[in-house]
């Protein structure tokens, strides 16, 4: 990789950010800045790992796989064919950033961060862990609800070329798809401020992706391993769906802020039971634990389905333009339109099917 040309093109980046953000951010950015630069000097390509003789036997047959992947993703998804998932680098540490999610105490309405090229999103992510939790001290100090959660992959949304990292390349060979496919496919379509669009469509061509590339590698034991990761998770996110539920409810009765909040640790208390109740279902599967690894609080359970409850939507609109090409053209053309009427036609398309019981891959940390 040329670190220099991305070196280059990231700083005149961060510069129009700063100016744009003004100086009272410059300290974020700077982190932000140092984090994709260092990440970016890490990696080396794929090709260039696989001709060490010395290299760890799993790790190139994860390579290997993730050649696979991606050569599958371009060819068959339609999925950019660019540099992105062509190297690799090894972070020495289990996350790539932490994100920082905040709630007030007693409501499940997030916290919102603007940023020049992303717009504005519920979440401030750091390359540092001791960071993001300074951060978090901060919001604690001003009596919201806050989690730090680790984050194993993001997109940079085509700014840059995106390495496969070590903190993902062990998951399981259909998940370690399934992020792939998910994250290009925030390369093909992005809108600004519109989370929900956004994580929905790109869920929809995870699903899709995954779906295809399982019958093509025609392996009923990968399959089996992937349906039952899937089980597990899907179990999870019902679980923080119901808690989530309740809290929302007990946040709008008509009592007073004490009874409100006795409630709430009522509610956590529960919740914490039932997971190790699910857990014996799992036969002691323990990859959801560092999910409690902090107090719960709101901001835990703050993400969970709303922004994916359009993936009903763009599967219903896949089965309708039948093709991924014409798929992605029809895409296109919602985020064309402004957001009003963009969610409207995506209502209309999602209309009588369940909705989604999925949230944001980053806020579900596991073992794979």
């Amino acid at each position: 990789m040329n670190a220099k040309r991305y070196l280059g093109l990231g700083t005149a980046l961060v510069i129009a950010a700063l100016v744009a953000a003004g100086c009272t951010h410059f300290d974020y950015y700077a982190q932000a800045a140092h984090g994709q630069f260092s990440l970016l000097s890490e990696a080396r390509p794929i090709d260039d790992w696989l001709a060490d003789p010395a290299l760890n036997a799993r790790l190139r047959a994860k390579l290997l796989k993730v050649k696979n992947i991606r050569r599958y993703a371009a060819r068959e998804l339609g999925l950019p064919d660019n540099r992105s998932y062509t190297s690799y680098a090894d972070l020495k540490r289990p996350f790539v950033i932490w994100n920082v999610v905040a709630t007030p105490e007693l409501s499940m309405e997030q916290r919102r961060w603007c940023f020049p090229v992303a717009g504005c999103v519920s979440y401030r992510g750091y390359y540092s862990k001791a960071d993001a939790q300074d951060y978090a001290s901060g919001l604690r100090g001003d009596g919201l609800d806050v989690q730090v959660a680790g984050v194993p992959a993001y997109s940079t949304l085509g700014w840059f070329n995106d390495p496969v990292l070590s903190t993902f390349i062990q998951y399981p060979d259909g998940e370690l798809a399934r992020l792939v496919f998910h994250e290009l496919a925030h390369q093909v379509v992005y809108v600004k401020d519109d989370t929900q669009f956004n994580e929905s469509f790109a869920t929809a061509v995870e699903e899709a992706g995954v779906e295809r590339w399982l019958e093509v590698q025609g392996d009923p034991a990968l399959r089996q391993t992937y349906i039952a990761y899937e089980s597990r998770k899907q179990d999870f996110l019902g679980l923080l769906l119901k808690y989530r539920t309740e809290l929302e409810a007990n946040y709008k009765r008509p009592v007073s802020d004490e009874e409100k909040r006795q409630r709430k640790a009522e509610i956590f208390a529960e919740l914490k039971a039932e997971y190790q109740v699910l857990k014996v279902t799992w036969g002691g599967y323990a990859g959801y634990d560092r999910w409690f690894a902090e107090p719960l609080t709101n901001a835990h359970l703050a993400a969970v389905a709303t922004y994916h409850d359009y993936v009903p939507a763009f599967r219903n609109l896949l089965m309708q333009q039948q093709t991924l090409p014409r798929f992605y053209a029809a895409v296109r053309a919602l985020a064309a339109l402004d957001k009003d009427a963009r969610h409207q036609r995506l209502d209309a398309l999602g209309a009588g099917a369940k909705p989604a019981e999925r949230t944001i891959p980053v806020v579900l940390p596991h073992k794979p």
